[in-house]
């Protein structure tokens, strides 16, 4: 199965992470367009009810310009997709890999546009976790004291070592 999400969880509430996750983006140069309410969605439309889930379009003008320069047709994959979305004990982020965008029309000049909007969206996730350098993971009664080199990429080794998910407070 190919990943197509960047993931991460946070331990505060669903409002600070929708605003955090917001402020973090637009450091990396995306504004939100939408912000469609999920949850108010279904219950309005369906009865149906669900966990907080927000679902945010963002897009950075300056790579959206220069990949609408390759095809207009990519438009139809735009803006980028940043979900939000309440669990048991914390917050879901879940950002669309804009590879994934890229390789829908299979054309090799939107890949390097696409590696950029990447590694600006890693950047703003791993910036929610920038006061997480260091880390201490206690596991049976020991400190496992961890170095994070991308702090994303560093939390998902540590759940697979332990088995289990962690959740990271921000």
């Amino acid at each position: 199965m190919v990943s197509y999400a960047k993931t991460i969880r946070l331990d505060t509430s669903y409002e600070d992470a929708i605003a955090r996750v917001k402020e973090a983006l637009q450091a990396q140069g995306f504004g939100t367009l939408t912000e469609i309410d999920v949850q108010a969605t279904l219950q309005a439309k369906l009865g149906v009810d669900m966990e907080r889930y927000a679902i945010l379009g963002v897009c950075n003008p300056p790579l959206a310009h220069r990949a609408l320069g390759v095809t207009r047709d990519v438009g139809l994959l735009l803006p980028c997709t940043v979900v939000v979305r309440e669990q048991d004990h914390g917050v879901l982020v879940q950002a669309l890999d804009p590879a994934i965008i890229a390789s829908v029309p299979g054309l090799p000049d939107l890949e390097p546009i696409a590696a950029e909007a990447g590694a600006r969206i890693q950047a703003a996730l791993d910036s929610l976790y920038r006061r997480l350098a260091d880390l201490t993971v206690t596991r049976a009664g020991r400190d496992h004291r961890v170095q994070l080199q991308s702090a994303s990429r560093g939390i998902a080794e540590l759940e697979q070592r332990f088995g289990r998910p962690l959740w990271v407070l921000a």
